[in-house]
């Protein structure tokens, strides 16, 4: 099998697998990382293979609707891979990539290191911001039935794995425990510009969502 059947391939399995997936967690999500990763990796030496792979399958099994089962994800992959005759060194690399891309409270050390890894983590970081990255944050909110905002509930900031993954605070409160924080948490220098753009928006959409909420304009 060439390249573009087994790209063509993964993408019509992603969107069977996400037919019914929550809306910031669909296969438009994966779209959005997807084309992301391709702009990010046209500045870079990596394996295009890898990274589109890795884009198109690293929320294959999101841990969020699973239980929080993190194994899922990395196992849905392989056998999808397996199944078209991957070699086992790009498996192991797309696999590496989903279990390390997540932010988990942004106190994760990851395990493995890669350009492929840096590329697809930044695409998918940079769907977490700006305009979508609002939308998501209210979808998902939704989704989890939060309050939009608590005053008398202030963000925690430097949560553990554990205390990020079970946080049910209000949306808003979401943006300083991570939302703001990806800016410069991005690898690379194409992803970097992108995110201080998309930065901007955010704060200034919470300047104006505070302003109405104190009915000041």
């Amino acid at each position: 099998m060439n390249n573009s059947d087994l790209i063509n391939k993964t993408i019509a399995f992603v969107k069977e697998k996400l037919n019914d997936a929550e809306g910031g967690h669909d296969w438009f999500h994966i779209e959005r990382v997807y084309k992301n990763a391709l702009l990010i990796a046209k500045d870079t030496n990596s394996d295009l293979v890898v990274v589109q792979l890795g884009a198109l399958l690293h929320d294959i099994a999101d841990s969020k609707f699973h239980n929080g089962d993190e194994t899922i994800g990395p196992k849905t992959a392989r056998l999808f891979l397996e199944s078209e005759s991957v070699s086992e060194d790009t498996i192991q690399h797309v696999i590496s990539i989903i279990e390390n891309i997540s932010f988990k409270g942004g106190n994760f050390e990851k395990k493995f290191s890669s350009i492929e890894l840096d590329i697809v983590q930044d695409a998918d970081r940079l769907d977490a911001i700006g305009a979508i990255g609002v939308a998501r944050a209210f979808n998902y909110g939704g989704f989890k039935n939060r309050a939009l905002y608590n005053p008398e509930i202030a963000p925690l900031t430097n949560m553990t794995k554990e205390e990020y993954k079970s946080n049910n605070a209000p949306t808003i409160n979401h943006f300083y425990e991570k939302l703001l924080l990806l800016k410069d948490k991005m690898n690379t220098e194409t992803g970097k510009q992108i995110a201080a753009e998309r930065h901007n928006f955010m704060e200034t959409f919470l300047a104006q969502f505070y302003a109405e909420w104190e009915g000041i304009k």
